[in-house]
């Protein structure tokens, strides 16, 4: 046995034997302990580095279950084989070993430190906090002395640097505010100074309200200085999550998720509802609706999407945001062309749905040449009757030229067909009849037109009644007056006799006709 000088050179020949390679240290005591002209063989745990050491060596290397089983047995009696090594020694060497063989195989560089990332967008998130606080408490402080000065800047740092520039209102004449505020802003400060309905305050509260100036000035500095640092720890550890969801999201999804490695293990369903779990639990116990997005709310691609389509694009950018998480933990390479693909795609699928021109992909090719099979090609170009559509659209002219059939009502029905019983009662009757008809109507049609004006409408429907009985009446009369005019005809007495109740009769049936038409 020879002890490695230090843990990068057992971890170089552990890594070696794990991927069938011989080191450089296996190699000089294979030369120093095995004689070359002897015949000897050499029983290895590894076929593969049996093949190395044997191309290298030119040595017979034995590996069979037999070797296998006296290599376990060497395991186990290391402690008492190794002597000069404490017990505890050895576990600690066995667990550092370990651990930096777990890091090889995951491809994890000690480099990448991601508790830095979470430690600075903690602070990030608390000084923000301290500063509203701050400049809340600086404000309504300062407003009691001066309280115009609130409404007229509106810009937080900037109001705090006029306060501590200013002083008191009685300087805003001499002091120039040229540096701090604009000319227009500086020119309203100073009239409004004049004309200030605040308290006077003394010099040591002016003093202290300075002092909280000063510390809001220093902490929106180093606020400043650690989004820079920020920015670049994100760049340098998950390049490809930064340039899809950017370095503030990123950073959060990471502290949430403790590191960048149990992040890159969480599926990308988990990704997408990382921040709002008592909204889903919440939902899940109520059975409401999941929600559909967590942190990766305040993403740009999803902020600049529509209200209707936030879902789905939180959806999209989850799946790539959990393809770069990976990429950024377990790989070598620190490119970020997967980012840029992944962020060109994810807009361009967003951009399809809010037009509404969704080009379909799959299944064309296969479409298109199921077609060109039941379709004969010929050299010869024919003209393809088929694609005619021109009856089609004759018939749509025709039934547009056509005008619909208008709905007749029923009233209109009613009027309609006693009408039409009139006229065929009037075609019954003789000839004679309709010549006396025509006098009597010239005579009688004076009257009837003074008796409408003073009739109301109620008396009209009371006449309609009785004149519907005479009619029924009428009609039995009739049968009699024509037996009584076909005997009587010889005798001219009796045919002038005749046409007097006729008469009556027909300016009955005049009458009725007439509100019949009103």
């Amino acid at each position: 046995f020879q002890k490695f000088e230090d843990t990068t050179e057992a971890l170089a020949a552990t890594t070696a034997a794990v991927e069938g390679k011989m080191s450089k240290s296996l190699k000089k005591i294979l030369k120093k302990v095995i004689a070359e002209e002897a015949h000897e063989k050499l029983a290895v745990a590894d076929a593969k580095l049996g093949n190395a050491i044997k191309e290298k060596l030119d040595l017979t290397c034995v590996y069979d279950s037999s070797v296998s089983e006296l290599m376990r047995c060497i395991r186990s009696q290391v402690s008492g084989l190794i002597t000069g090594v404490p017990d505890k020694d050895m576990a600690a060497m066995e667990l550092g070993l370990a651990h930096s063989l777990s890091r090889y195989k995951l491809k994890f560089s000690p480099d990448k430190i991601d508790t830095m990332i979470v430690q600075a967008i903690s602070l990030l998130d608390d000084l923000d906090k301290e500063l509203n606080n701050y400049i809340m408490r600086c404000r309504e402080w300062y407003g009691w002395h001066f309280p115009e000065l609130s409404k007229i800047i509106t810009d937080n740092l900037a109001f705090v640097r006029t306060v501590e520039v200013m002083g008191t209102r009685d300087n805003a004449k001499s002091v120039d505010l040229s540096e701090v505020l604009p000319e227009e802003i500086e020119e309203k400060v100073k009239e409004a100074a004049e004309i200030s309905m605040g308290t006077e305050i003394t010099d040591e509260d002016m003093a202290n309200i300075r002092y909280l100036c000063d510390q809001v000035v220093e902490i929106q500095e180093y606020r400043a200085q650690l989004y820079e640092y920020l920015k670049n720890r994100m760049v340098a550890i998950a390049p490809n999550l930064t340039i899809l969801v950017g370095e503030m999201v990123g950073a959060r999804l990471i502290s949430h998720a403790g590191s960048l490695l149990n992040l890159a293990k969480h599926p990308a369903s988990t990704v997408q509802i990382l921040g709002a779990e008592k909204a889903l639990f919440k939902a899940l116990k109520t059975k409401h609706d999941t929600p559909k997005y967590g942190l990766i709310y305040h993403a740009t691609i999803v902020g600049q999407a529509s209200t209707k389509l936030k879902g789905k694009a939180s959806r999209m950018l989850a799946a790539k945001a959990a393809l770069a998480c990976r990429v950024d933990a377990f790989g070598e390479e620190t490119s970020t062309d997967l980012g840029m693909e992944h962020r060109a795609k994810v807009e361009g699928r967003i951009r399809q749905l809010e037009t509404g021109n969704i080009s379909r992909i799959s299944g064309t090719g296969r479409q298109s040449a199921k077609f060109d099979k039941y379709e004969s090609k010929s050299e010869i170009l024919e003209y393809k009757a088929a694609a005619d559509l021109t009856v089609k659209r004759e018939r749509d002219e025709d039934e547009a030229e056509q005008p619909k059939p208008k709905k007749i009502k029923v009233e209109d029905e009613a009027e309609v067909t006693s009408e039409k019983k009139k006229k065929k009662k009037k075609d019954k009757e003789p000839q004679e009849m309709e010549v006396e008809l025509k006098q009597e109507e010239e005579a009688t049609s004076e009257k009837k037109k003074k008796k409408k004006k003073d009739k109301e409408p109620q008396e009209m429907e009371v006449e309609l009644k009785q004149e519907e009985e005479a009619t029924s009446e009428k009609k039995k009369k009739k049968k009699k007056d024509k037996q009584q005019a076909e005997e009587a005809a010889a005798s001219p007495a009796t045919t002038q006799e005749a046409p007097e109740p006729e008469s009556e009769k027909k300016k009955k049936k005049k009458k009725k006709s007439k509100p019949e038409d009103e």
